[in-house]
């Protein structure tokens, strides 16, 4: 069954057409969205015709796509894009840019390979300055997606979706867009804040050698330095605003790319928060999250970051604002990103709004053992995840797999590295795919010291790290006495199923199960007060409700599937959550 979103009519012909990189953004701008050609045949068979048209950038899986079929590992999935480039949009250097390709293409432009790329949530880029032309240009991809028939790091995505378990999408599912820039231009920024210093370091990669900076404040310029590229450029932020969910304070950044020559080579516009993440000892000895210096309860959601209409897609950009400001409005101060990684607009919402993020790796690894999931959890036992045989019992025996998994997450820090909300690294999820994680964790430590590390939330824990994680939905929750941060990482799974608002072919799933309004927040009232407030002190230091949305079967969500119904009244939610914290 259809299941239109509260945003389905206001998808246009040009989707998603915001610029898609909020900290490194330039006048260069062609959105390469909308209407595309497209073909789903078997792998080995050859391409003869399009099959129809498909709305970039929502997959064949998805109702938004227009196309509403499955692309299964045995097919290949072939994009064709026509347009057109007028001779003032080039400058030296042209980049294309995919956001997100599901799960290994191959790209061609006006005829030319340009190159191939495996992973189905991290961006790519590759240089068409001498394929581009001025005028009609075609783009073509081929696309396959062995869904969940391989070690390949896909999230919740299953070919048999069911419980918490989704379907599994294939081929572009993020923006496609073009930047034509001049020699000399800015590559990359790394922006770190110290409050302790007082200052921050911003060190910006480029061609050119030398690079000014101006730190501006509602539009007006109050620090400014310049340097060599390549190097931490260090400026002072002197008693600077502080950001945290309660005052979401930035800085806007606009940095200038020098070239040999003593000309402007390109200019970036950005911005930052002065912030600091970190785990510290309360007054009276228990370790707890810290931020600015002070202790700082996480108060938080899980979000899956799924809709009914395009899937991991968002429909629109105010689908996005949306999901956030209702955390917001319900008094939640931490959103944790479930298995998924988002378009940069998000995490530059959650920034500019005020929302503490947790970020997940994609996790992937073979078909999971559930005694490993399912079992041996609730029965405390413990395996050592860095063994052959742990390998083996966590689904990741295959080499291979491991590597990808290594690889794309340190390519998820990297371009996650400037976000201001993103408080918390999460590796491995309830021993889905998990191995190595003391040694995962070290070098996550490692390449981002400024962000704190949940090494193995849920269970499987290796007992070394910042925290204790847990993931209780059944049994009552009882913090111990341990050296370590405690952190309810899952819990609540509360549903409501609201008739018209849920897919009707799916077998409904949650937790516990409530029919009216008031039994649900009943239930949430008493939960909170029983096993969140009563805990703090004891030394709970965060907790993770599931979850913000309905997403198909499962509909334990503050909201349903199709954004259209709040489970709870937001001023209700928000008057108990106003009550937790230290």
């Amino acid at each position: 069954m259809k299941l239109d979103s509260k945003y389905t009519k206001a998808v246009d012909a040009m989707p998603l057409a915001e610029y898609p990189r909020p900290q490194m953004r330039r006048d260069s701008y062609l959105c390469l969205n909308g209407t595309w050609q497209y073909a789903i045949l078997p792998e080995f068979s050859k391409l003869e015709d399009y099959q129809g048209d498909i709305l970039v950038p929502f997959s064949p899986e998805t109702q938004l796509s227009g196309v509403e079929k499955t692309v299964t590992p045995k097919d290949a999935l072939y994009y064709k894009k026509e347009f057109t480039v007028e001779r003032k949009f080039f400058q030296d250097i042209t980049l294309l840019h995919f956001t997100a390709v599901d799960y290994y293409c191959e790209v061609s432009l006006n005829g030319q390979d340009l190159g191939s790329h495996k992973g189905g949530f991290l961006p790519f880029t590759f240089d068409v300055s001498n394929v581009l032309h001025e005028g009609k240009n075609v783009l073509t991809l081929k696309v396959l997606d062995p869904t969940d028939t391989s070690y390949i790091a896909r999230g919740k995505q299953v070919s048999k979706p069911g419980n918490i378990w989704y379907p599994g999408q294939s081929g572009i599912w993020g923006t496609v867009w073009l930047e034509s820039v001049s020699k000399g231009y800015v590559k990359d920024l790394h922006i770190v804040p110290d409050i302790d210093l007082e200052k921050v370091d911003i060190t910006v990669t480029s061609d050119s050698p030398t690079v000014s900076v101006e730190v501006l404040e509602n539009g007006r310029i109050v620090q400014e330095a310049k340097g060599k590229t390549g190097t931490p450029l260090t400026i002072p932020m002197k008693d600077a605003k502080l950001w945290a969910p309660e005052h979401p304070d930035l800085y806007d950044l606009r940095i200038t790319a020098i070239n040999s020559n003593g000309l402007i080579a390109d200019t970036v516009t950005s911005y930052f928060g002065m912030r600091k993440f970190s785990v510290g000892k309360d007054k009276d000895g228990i370790s707890r999250l810290w931020l600015n210096n002070e202790p700082y309860f996480h108060n938080g959601v899980l979000d899956q970051g799924y809709y009914p209409d395009g899937l991991l897609t968002p429909p629109t950009d105010k689908a996005m604002v949306d999901d956030i400001k209702l955390l917001k409005d319900m008094g939640f101060t931490m959103v944790r990103k479930h298995i998924k990684i988002e378009p940069l607009r998000w995490y530059y919402y959650c920034d500019k709004m005020g929302i503490l993020v947790w970020q997940d790796m994609v996790n992937g690894g073979g078909k999971y053992n559930p005694l490993m999931i399912a079992v041996l959890p609730f029965l405390n036992v413990m395996f050592k995840d860095n063994t052959k045989g742990a390998y083996k019992l966590f689904s990741r025996a295959d080499a291979a797999g491991r590597e990808e998994f290594e690889r794309e997450t340190f390519e998820t820090i990297d371009l996650l590295k400037n976000v201001v909300s993103l408080a918390m690294w999460v590796p491995f999820n309830e021993g889905w795919g998990q191995f190595d994680s003391d040694r995962i964790s070290e070098l996550i430590a490692k390449k981002d010291p400024t962000r704190t590390i949940d090494r193995t939330s849920g269970w499987h824990d290796q007992h070394t790290g910042d925290f204790v994680s847990k993931h209780i939905y059944f049994t009552p929750i009882w913090v111990p006495k341990d050296e370590r941060c405690y952190l309810l990482s899952e819990f609540g799974g509360f549903s409501r199923p609201i008739q018209g608002h849920m897919l009707s072919d799916a077998i409904p799933f949650g937790y516990r199960m409530y029919f009216t309004k008031w039994r649900l927040q009943r239930a949430y009232k008493k939960t909170y007060e029983k096993r969140i407030i009563a805990n703090i002190p004891r030394g709970l230091s965060a907790c993770v409700f599931t979850q913000l949305s309905d997403v198909e079967g499962e509909i334990n969500g503050l909201i349903t599937y199709d954004r259209r119904v709040d489970k709870m009244d937001r001023d209700f939610v928000r008057s108990v959550n106003e009550r937790a914290k230290y």
